[in-house]
């Protein structure tokens, strides 16, 4: 009877190791698929993290290229409206200059008693070139 109350102190003391082994290594286990889904989880958050600059880069860039365009237009629309306003002025300034050539040929073979003096003056506006001429008698 001593040897068998002996071999069930050792069986329950080895099935007593047994089971605090099972224990320790289902904690070893626990313990290494938590390591694992960790480092899964910030390998992923690093992608998701690489991921949003990305996409924020690509859309400074969409931005950045928006802008340059607009940009481009406004300047081109702005030139369009200067060269415009420029003609107009050159155009109106001919006119003028060609109604004084005929004034003054006409002016010079005109034979008049008194020598009267030409005056002019000219007054440039944003739309408008006005020219005025006075006949001087001295």
């Amino acid at each position: 009877m001593k040897k068998q109350r002996q071999l069930s102190k050792k069986k329950k003391a080895l099935k007593e190791r047994i089971k605090a082994a099972t224990k320790i290594q289902a904690w070893w286990r626990g313990t290494l698929v938590r390591r694992t889904l960790l480092h899964a989880a910030l390998r992923a958050w690093v992608i998701q993290c690489w991921w949003r600059m990305t996409l924020d880069r690509q859309l400074q860039k969409k931005w950045r290229a928006a802008l340059i365009t607009y940009a481009h237009a406004e300047r081109a629309v702005v030139k369009l409206q200067s060269l415009v306003r420029m003609w107009r002025v050159h155009w109106r300034y001919c006119q003028v200059l060609n109604a004084i050539y005929i004034i003054q040929c006409h002016w010079q073979c005109h034979n008049c008693q008194t020598c009267a003096l030409l005056r002019g003056h000219c007054v440039v506006t944003a739309t408008h070139l006005q020219f005025h001429i006075e006949i001087i008698n001295p």
